[in-house]
């Protein structure tokens, strides 16, 4: 890698390396400096590089090296100056932008200039066969070869830009802008699948941005500025996709509006919310979702009213029909109807979701959720005083399709009301956000509602109907379109008929009983009849022949019940019967109209099939000979064009040869071409060998000539610089010995001075030194001293509380004993007992006196030997023994007071009462610790341990506790 004493330097090298033609190595060179970390200071030379670099990478279409070279561009004036960052990006935007345009106007001049018909007899042979091998058109294969690399060129780089900017708060401006800037490209060049690769990019850098909270330069939503540049981008997405009919996508873009308005807890501009509605209206009815699609317009609508102080009332009147006929348009029945439960969940689901997209509630409350219907819409309409602002057509149509009963005029009443409400709509002023309203777009709907309308109300009325009489009062569809709708509406429940194409009638309602509707008609009649008759015919009153029939009316009116109930047995039996034969029959009139419909459909099937295969093989057969024809007359003229040239006497006349000729005439040409020009070279090969023969021939002479001058002149030059090396060498020689004579007279006091300050560091080094020893020393005896005393004063504290715990014990025990014997008062147990817990109180602090004693004395005599093996220098340390006078406390003790305290009930020591109880005899006496001879420091560790366990042994067991200490050594 070339380094450069200045940055100057290194672009001035690129330019000369660029006019020589060398734009790799001018390449390679400018990005070493753009990535070396020599030059990190950003300075006005850095920005002249990087345009230079950028124009590079365009030329050579470096997307790469591009990327790579603004990544670290971005590190060094990202804190200093990061609107150079700017200016860069912007100007390799623009190149790529411009080449790509470029090559775009080339390809189109290419195809004006190559779509001339007189060029078409200048083809190569070549060519034409590659044009019938890959079936291109000239304009493919141009664009192909010329507008597609840089087009490919110009989406990496958008791609990069956005990726170098992405999730930075000091780029947030140029990131929008390059996102607005890709749009426009998609849209343009109609880049389908470069938009959804874009929104996908967009959509995983806003991800990442609420991944990653602990970022340097995050952008803060929070912020107007940057939540304005995120909701345009977001935006212009939707435009987008809606302009390029990427109906998903857009969807996807409405959901990351209203995902990133939740993020923040705000609500957009009522501006923006317009377009936000109108564009989701437009999804849903390109989807078939006329229920959002009206919750959309009524939004509209509501925002309309609010907020848009300008908007005339013409337009707004065109916004309320729009609103009311989305409404009318939705379906009347319930399209989940006969689902499974996992659908209606899914449904369900998906309904909640949708309803939070329209009802836009950035902070969603599970309570609050409400599920969208034809009548909560109507309902809405209602309450928000819609119909009041619609035109008297829509208002008309409105009352005609859902409070009139209208069975057999409906249709023909609707029919003008379309016609008019088909010719509303258009541009709207420039006051309203909404550009353009068409009712028109309404009219199949609503005609299919008026159709379902009709055919329900017929339902009511009528049990059977004629087929052309049905087709007769509704005009807008034929008879097909009419039994497709109702085979749906009877699919969701919305009507039960049935269709007898033998009878051409068509019958509503079920077949086990009257239906309903007809059976109240009937009821209601037999009212008005009774009440006729009996005011026609008036009963009489009279008493006597009431009597009279009395006594037979009970059995009359039995007869006449099992009469009638014998009847409707035998009217259900045969209408039972009935419809299973025409079940029956309808079943095999259906199997031979299927298997008909197959046989047919087969036939036609194979009829297109073959149809197709022979007019496949026509054209292919027919392309053939044209293209043969082509070819033979492109050859014909080219064997032609050779002969004239070579003034040959042409072929014969294109009419009275074939290609199959002219293709052997053309190989023919071409072989012995090829052997001509064979010949030609090995001619040239053989007279430039013998030229180059000679000329080395020629040459040799001067060349040994010239190495023997230049032999002889080296040898001369070797002379004279060995000459002139030797006279140096005497010269440096001598003037050494002159300064080695000057400088021995200084010798001496440079070997006093040096022993001096060696003397004087040396005492000075002993002296620090004694001190550190005696300081270490005097650490090493104080913490000595200081874990002795601590350890003591543990061993003491041990000692005592296991003494304690042991008159404890013992005093109960005897307590217990004397309450057993005496069997006294409690009041003088108690007495006694305290009696007896201060004497032993008193006979603890006495032992404890004595134990102190005992340990002022060991202590002291510690010291005092420690002293005489210190004033010691250097001797062998010999065995120091103490006397083995010294008794423990207990075996101080007398027999007789112990006996004595025994038989006035007192609490006396086991070891005590085993002295009393063996006459007298003390135990025999055992040998102090502190007799035993000193160890060295070698042995200290093992006296520890000996110390430590002749501890236990003293409270381990149920025994007297001993008073005795354990030597310790400690060097």
């Amino acid at each position: 890698m070339a380094t450069f004493v200045r940055p100057e330097n290194a672009l001035k090298r690129a330019e000369e390396l660029i006019n020589v033609g060398q734009k790799q190595e001018a390449l390679e060179t400018l990005h070493s400096f753009i990535t070396s970390r020599r030059y990190r200071a950003w300075t006005r030379i850095h920005e002249k590089i990087l345009f230079k670099y950028v124009e590079l990478c365009v030329d050579m279409r470096r997307g790469r090296h591009a990327k790579d070279g603004l990544i670290q561009y971005r590190s060094i004036c990202q804190q200093v100056n990061i609107n150079s960052l700017e200016e860069v990006i912007k100007h390799f935007m623009q190149l790529a932008t411009e080449r790509a345009e470029l090559a775009r106007s080339q390809a189109q001049a290419l195809e004006e200039a190559l779509d001339v018909d007189d060029l078409e007899a200048d083809k190569r042979p070549e060519d034409l066969m590659l044009s019938y091998v890959s079936g291109e058109k000239g304009k493919d294969r141009s664009d192909r070869e010329l507008v597609t690399p840089w087009f490919k060129f110009l989406w990496e780089t958008y791609r990069s830009v956005l990726e170098i900017l992405r999730n930075n708060s000091r780029l947030e401006a140029l990131y929008a802008m390059t996102a607005h800037r890709a749009f426009q490209f998609c849209k343009q060049y109609k880049r389908t699948t470069e938009f959804r690769r874009l929104c996908e990019i967009i959509r995983n850098h806003l991800a990442n941005l609420n991944k990653y909270r602990d970022q340097r330069d995050r952008p803060d939503l929070a912020a107007p500025e940057s939540l304005q540049l995120y909701l345009d981008t977001r935006f212009e997405q939707l435009k987008i996709a809606t302009e390029l009919e990427l109906w998903q996508e857009a969807f996807r873009s409405i959901e990351d509006i209203h995902g990133l308005m939740c993020m923040v807890k705000k609500t957009p501009k009522p501006s923006l919310m317009v377009v936000y509605y109108a564009k989701q209206s437009e999804i849903f009815w390109m989807s078939s979702n006329h229920l959002y699609h009206a919750y959309c317009w009524l939004k509209l609508f509501s925002l309309q009213k609010s907020f848009n102080k300008n908007l005339s009332q013409k337009d707004l009147q065109l916004i309320a029909s729009s609103v009311v006929l989305a409404a009318l348009s939705v379906p009347p029945y319930d399209q989940s109807y006969g689902a499974s439960h996992m659908e209606l969940e899914n449904e369900k689901e998906r309904c909640l979701r949708v309803a939070g997209l329209i009802a836009f509630d950035v902070e969603p409350k599970p309570e609050n959720r409400e599920v969208l219907s034809r009548a909560s819409i109507f309902s809405e309409l209602a309450s928000k005083g819609v119909m009041t602002c619609v035109t008297q057509e829509v208002k008309d149509l409105y009352n005609i399709l859902e409070h009139e009963f209208l069975p057999l005029d409906l249709a023909i009443k609707a029919q003008p009301l379309l016609k008019k409400i088909s010719k509303l709509g258009g541009k709207l002023s420039s006051a309203s956000s909404v550009p353009e309203v068409r009712l028109s777009q309404y009219v199949p709907a609503l005609e299919k509602l008026a159709t379902l309308r009709l055919l329900q109300q017929v339902s009511q009325v009528y049990q059977t109907m004629n087929i052309d009489n049905l087709s007769r009062i509704i005009p807008f569809f034929d008879f097909s379109m009419v039994e497709k709708i109702s085979v749906d509406a009877v699919k969701h429940n919305f009507l039960t008929m049935k269709m007898n194409y033998m009878k051409g009638s068509i019958i509503f309602g079920n077949k086990n009983i009257e239906s309903e509707g007809l059976r109240d008609h009937l009821a209601t009649f037999a009212e008005s009849l009774s009440r006729a008759r009996i005011m026609i015919y008036p009963p009489v009153k009279s008493a006597s022949k009431l009597g009279e029939t009395r006594s037979g009316l009970v059995e009359v009116v039995e007869k006449e019940h099992k009469r009638l109930l014998a009847r409707k047995s035998i009217i259900e039996k045969r209408k039972e019967e009935q419809e299973r034969q025409l079940l029956e029959m309808e079943r095999e009139e259906e199997a031979k109209r299927l298997k008909l419909q197959k046989i047919t459909e087969e036939a036609e099937q194979r009829r297109l099939a073959s149809e197709f295969e022979q007019m496949k093989n026509q054209r292919i057969l027919r392309e053939i000979e044209e293209r043969e024809m082509e070819e033979a007359q492109a050859l014909l003229l080219e064997a032609e064009k050779r002969r004239t040239k070579r003034g040959k006497k042409p072929v014969l006349e294109g009419e009275k040869i074939t290609k199959q000729h002219l293709m052997e005439l053309a190989l023919t040409e071409q072989l012995r071409e090829r052997q001509e020009m064979e010949k030609k070279i090995q001619k040239l090969a053989k007279t430039m060998d013998y030229l180059e023969r000679a000329k080395r021939d020629e040459a040799a002479p001067l060349i040994e000539a010239a190495f023997q001058l230049r032999l002889s002149e080296e040898e001369a030059l070797h002379e004279r610089e060995q000459k002139l090396e030797i006279e140096l060498s005497r010269q440096r020689h001598a003037g050494d010995l002159e300064e080695k004579r000057r400088l021995s007279r200084m010798l001496e006091n440079k070997r006093l001075f040096q022993a001096s300050v060696v003397s004087r560091r040396e005492t000075e080094f002993n002296r620090i030194q004694e001190e550190r020893e005696e300081r270490i020393n005097q650490i090493i005896q104080s913490r000595k001293q200081e874990r002795e005393a601590k350890r003591k004063m543990i061993y003491y504290l041990r000692r005592l509380v296991y003494c304690w715990i042991y008159y404890m014990k013992k005093g109960i025990f005897y307590l217990g004993e004397c309450v057993q014997k005496k069997g006294g008062g409690v009041n003088d147990e108690m007495e006694r007992k305290k009696k007896e817990e201060a004497e032993r109180k008193a006979k603890l602090d006495e032992i404890a006196e004595k134990q102190r004693q005992r340990e002022q004395e060991l202590e002291e005599k510690e010291r005092q030997r420690r002293e005489e093996l210190l004033g010691r220098s250097n001797a062998v340390p010999v065995r120091h023994t103490e006397p083995s006078t010294m008794a423990r406390p207990a075996e101080a003790a007398p027999v007789a007071p112990a006996s004595a305290a025994a038989s006035l009930g007192k609490y006396v020591p086991r070891f005590k009462r085993a002295s009393a109880e063996g006459g007298g005899q003390a135990p025999p006496p055992e040998t102090d610790k502190w007799t035993s001879g000193r160890r060295s420091d070698d042995q200290t560790s093992q006296q520890n341990d000996k110390w430590r366990d002749e501890r236990k042994s003293a409270f381990g067991g149920g025994g007297v506790p001993r008073s005795t200490w354990s030597s310790r050594n400690r060097g």
